[in-house]
């Protein structure tokens, strides 16, 4: 499929490039909603902090943290091509100061393949499945109150993927290389069910430093209680919740903290 880079203008004036406006001002929304564990997390940063964003995407939440704390340090990884010419621009004219990497991230660095959505790139990712994935969508426009012929034409095609090869690191290989030394105030992951790879790939010592996380959760064969575990496990407290247009759906948000000094 031929993609091409796109502009949002923001209901701000800002303008941000993308490859489809419908699913950016979508993402927009979510990401500025204080409903979402996002907003609350981003309250908790602190200059000089470090926010890692795992799962990029345009890099629409890269955004709002730097906006939310000026004076953090933002690195903002994403490993499709086509997105991150989007996250780069992004980046580069929203986030003071800001880190774009193109490389996937799970628990062990190497190549892996990877499926892309063109029309619907936020989906994309290691364990794409087309089905459940339409199935999800169909779900949340239902949630959102569209009828059903309006979700057949929108879900029509929307989760046809491509397949890539792409480098993958893990988080701890990132904060050795970019932030050897900083608090890590906050990471988020958000990499359609993979979110506990990118979680197992953290060092002990990097946990300790770790203020805060915000993931997207699949609650696939019980990874929601065992994410929960992972984070009892090194100190963390845990909120989850689920947004009411995903009822029923696998999609949950965790977000997991320890004290900070004052």
């Amino acid at each position: 499929m031929l993609t091409t880079l796109q502009q949002l203008y923001l209901d701000d004036g800002r303008t941000v490039t993308c490859t489809s406006p419908a699913e950016a001002r979508m993402l927009w929304g979510e990401t500025t909603s204080r409903r979402g564990f996002y907003r609350r997390a981003a309250e908790r940063l602190r200059p000089g902090d470090i926010a890692l964003d795992i799962g990029a995407n345009i890099g629409l939440t890269a955004m709002m943290f730097a906006d939310a704390c000026p004076g953090i340090q933002v690195i903002a990884v994403e490993p499709v091509p086509m997105t991150f010419r989007c996250l780069d621009r992004n980046i580069a004219a929203h986030v003071p100061g800001g880190i774009s990497l193109q490389i996937a991230v799970s628990a062990t660095p190497g190549v892996r393949p990877f499926t892309w959505y063109p029309r619907a790139t936020a989906n994309s990712g290691f364990f794409a499945d087309r089905e459940a994935d339409d199935q999800a969508t169909r779900t949340y426009l239902r949630n959102c109150g569209l009828d059903d012929k309006a979700i057949a034409l929108i879900t029509n095609g929307l989760h046809d993927g491509e397949p890539l090869e792409v480098e993958v690191t893990t988080v701890s290989a990132i904060l050795d290389e970019y932030c050897r030394d900083r608090e890590i105030g906050l990471l988020k992951v958000d990499v359609e069910r993979a979110e506990l790879d990118v979680l197992h790939g953290i060092t002990d010592a990097d946990w300790r430093r770790m203020h805060a996380v915000v993931a997207e959760v699949h609650d696939l064969d019980g990874r929601l209680q065992e994410v929960r575990e992972l984070f009892d496990q090194h100190g963390m407290s845990v909120q989850t919740q689920q947004d009411p247009r995903l009822i029923g759906t696998e999609i949950h948000e965790v977000f997991a903290t320890r004290p900070r000094a004052d």
